[in-house]
């Protein structure tokens, strides 16, 4: 029985179904935004009837729009839709939470202590938010000035801090872990830096970036202009701090400074954002398909998993060295649907991913530098333009065109004329129609087809 040594990339991991009450041909665990993708192409493959996803959630969120939630430029309810309403049509919803993964006899098992087997796994568990790592959190949440645009229970919370501020320090915080979209930590700070000045606070207004990287961005192209930013705009960032305590009741962050140990720094905040420490989710870290810090463990190319050939991984819950946002999402979903076609049929892989991923960096209300990159770190750009300038085109990208592909390409595989028919059936049918046309270069790079 293979599983329980390396298997070749065309075998199939063929272990006994045991007890299983159900069995899927593809079954997914996840319903977010890999979740829902991949069981809209795997539905394309097998039947809607041979594809299940586990999701336990109702509702299901659009998270990327919540930077501009945390900032008042959206409303939380323009992120959401049930999650029934994005699930494909009949494909089974199975709504509960995983509590188990047997690789090794092709099964799963629920909260419930429902036991589902599968001919091939898809695991988009994604990420998991870890606020309790920090002293003094999630109970600091209850008290005023402090929010999280990482939540859905704390992201109005980060508007009411804002719209409240009076003087004083505005701090925001990046963590000592993986997180998913790594620039949004610092995109609250520049809308927040645009409020202050729009409201003429900002003249009593502190405004820093504590965080534990040692750079502000990845990609050097990217943190150039970044830096140009800061400076132009007064921004103090303090690197190699770690936040590891929140004292709520005093309006004091406490930060362990990295590259001196023992050492802590207390900043006392007007305006406290806080980005959690992340994790795989523990289901993960406690079973087989996990690689020592927990990630599933697979081929960064293919997307398959290194040990068990009929599992494979998408987003944020695997080891893929790249960073972890909806569009590295997009462009893995047309690698990973390529990759199971292949191995349905005995064949090896042949689509590579190359770590393509999108970071929209929000540097003001109506101002974005769209970062594109991939594994090595290079910019891997879509637009015949130097993407590291702020631009107002790319601020209507990220604001009004992406939510509208989220909702009506990627999780729906709408193709490019049905989706320019829904744009002209809309209020907005000449806007979104030039804006589609416009993006054309955007719209195929993520958009991997069959």
């Amino acid at each position: 029985m293979l599983g329980t040594q390396q298997a070749g990339p065309l075998q199939l991991h063929t272990g006994a179904f045991g007890t299983a009450k159900d069995h899927y041909e593809v079954l997914v665990l996840g319903g977010g935004a890999g979740g829902i993708t991949m069981a809209t192409r795997m539905k394309r493959r097998v039947g809607a009837e041979n594809v299940a996803i586990v999701e336990p959630s109702e509702r299901h969120f659009y998270q990327p729009i919540w930077t501009l939630v945390g900032a008042g430029a959206k409303e939380l309810s323009s992120s959401e839709r049930s999650t029934m309403s994005v699930i494909p049509s009949g494909v089974q919803w199975i709504q509960d939470r995983v509590a188990e993964l047997n690789p090794d006899k092709n099964c799963i098992r629920t909260d419930t202590g429902k036991e589902i087997s599968y001919r091939y796994l898809i695991i988009a568990l994604g990420i998991q938010l870890d606020y309790e790592k920090i002293k003094g959190l999630p109970e600091g949440f209850a008290y005023p000035k402090i929010g999280s645009n990482y939540s859905v229970k704390t992201v109005e919370k980060t508007w009411k801090a804002l719209q409240d501020f009076k003087e004083g320090n505005a701090l925001f915080t990046f963590p000592n872990t993986p997180v998913k979209c790594a620039g949004a930590p610092q995109k609250i700070m520049y809308l927040s830096e645009a409020y202050f000045r729009k409201t003429g606070k900002r003249p009593k207004a502190n405004v820093i970036f504590s965080t534990a990287l040692g750079t502000i961005f990845g990609v050097k192209k990217y943190a150039d202009a970044l830096q140009e930013i800061i400076r132009e705009r007064n921004v103090s960032v303090n690197y190699k701090h770690n936040l590891v305590e929140v004292r709520a009741d005093k309006q004091e962050a406490v930060f362990e400074i990295l590259d001196k140990p023992g050492e802590k720094h207390v900043i006392q905040y007007e305006m406290l954002h806080v980005t959690p420490p992340m994790s795989a989710p523990d289901v993960l870290k406690r079973s087989p398909v996990a690689d020592s810090a927990g990630w599933v463990d697979v081929d960064k190319e293919t997307l398959q998993h290194k040990k068990y050939p009929n599992v494979f991984g998408i987003g944020d819950c695997t080891n893929l060295p790249t960073s972890k946002t909806a569009a590295a999402v997009a462009a893995q979903s047309g690698i990973l649907d390529r990759t199971i076609s292949l191995i349905m049929k005995n064949r090896r892989p042949i689509k590579k991913y190359d770590g393509y991923t999108s970071c929209p960096l929000v540097t003001g209300y109506n101002r974005v530098i769209l970062a594109e990159f991939d594994y090595t770190a290079q910019p891997l750009e879509t637009f015949p333009f130097d993407q590291s300038k702020e631009r107002i085109s790319m601020y209507l990208m990220k604001a009004d065109m992406m939510p509208f592909l989220y909702w009506n390409m990627m999780l729906r595989l709408l193709g490019r004329t049905s989706l320019l028919a829904k744009a002209v059936s809309s209020g907005h049918a000449l806007k979104m129609a030039q804006s589609l046309l416009l993006l054309d270069g955007f719209w195929t790079k993520i958009a991997v087809t069959n």
